[in-house]
């Protein structure tokens, strides 16, 4: 987790995120913004989840330091992956010292890298696990289209790790293409949960059978939800505490999902991890989620 030195709404990225809301007193929004991360990296760590924190460089300043999972990837076998990102005051968030600190933090033994930030010149864009959902047990990588996820690069990047793509269309209800998948999609071990309604009609039957190979019921996420973030959730491992998986999520995302959905989410993991965070919702356009680049231990 990066904690944000100058959390703001970013104009770069609203023209294609249509989650962002404008509004708002800067400087009391990053006080807010870095108060929510810091209540969050609690609730992790009280739940069992080893949690790495870095602290954000405050020159340049980065509206979007607190989503690191777009830029870096790490994975089981020792590889990290370097994403292209479509804006420029985003480009300025990978920072070597943040790599070094996870491998010397979590004890991650870095084995590869890969660097596909060479394709920003071209205008080609893959960001990290915003644009890339996985399937790990499967080697499955879903993938909706959008300006910020190029469907070559989605499969020039399953050929280096070894994944099969699954790549879909996926709109808001104006029409605009999903920004990332991971709006309206996670995966869990034994559950997912998908936004159906915002999946294009000609792909949503591939998408669903996709998922259900592995033999995980599918939880649908109607619009509404996706709209406070219920799509934007992350299980991990909690090696730490009383159960060995968490499921995280927002506590918007919360609120959004009736009770029948939040049984099933519960029935489905070992503890559910609920965490407000408004402000970085409201002006990043993201979740807890996009706040996590997970790291395998």
């Amino acid at each position: 987790m990066v904690r944000p030195a100058a959390f703001a709404y970013n104009t770069q990225t609203a023209l294609t995120n249509r989650l962002q809301v404008a509004g708002g007193q800067p400087t009391a929004d990053a006080v807010a913004a870095r108060a929510e991360f810091d209540a969050m990296g609690q609730t992790l760590r009280a739940a069992g989840v080893q949690v790495c924190v870095v602290e954000d460089s405050p020159v340049p300043p980065k509206p979007d330091a607190v989503f690191p999972n777009n830029w870096v990837s790490f994975h089981a076998d020792g590889t990290v992956v370097l994403y292209p990102m479509m804006t420029p005051n985003r480009r300025i968030e990978r920072r070597a010292d943040l790599i070094d600190t996870v491998c010397r933090e979590l004890g991650f033994v870095e084995r590869r890298r890969i660097d596909l930030t060479d394709y920003e010149a071209e205008r080609r864009f893959l960001e990290g696990t915003g644009s890339l959902v996985l399937d790990h047990p499967q080697r499955l990588a879903f993938a909706c289209r959008s300006p910020r996820t190029d469907e070559a690069l989605v499969h020039e990047w399953c050929r280096h790790l070894g994944y099969e793509a699954v790549v879909f269309d996926a709109a808001t209800p104006d029409g605009t293409p999903v920004y990332h998948t991971n709006v309206l999609l996670w995966i869990g071990e034994t559950l997912a949960g998908l936004g159906l309604d915002w999946v294009a009609d000609r792909d949503r039957r591939r998408v669903v059978a996709a998922l259900s190979a592995s033999g995980r019921e599918i939880l649908p996420l109607p619009g509404t939800a996706l709209s406070q973030f219920a799509g934007n959730m992350l299980e991990l491992g909690t090696p730490h505490g009383p159960g060995g998986r968490a499921l995280v999520m927002s506590a918007s995302a919360a609120a959004a999902l009736d009770p029948p959905w939040r049984e099933r989410l519960d029935a489905a993991t070992d503890q559910l991890i609920i965490v407000p965070v408004p402000t970085i919702e409201r002006l990043g356009g993201g979740s807890v989620r996009c706040m996590l680049a997970e790291v395998p231990t």
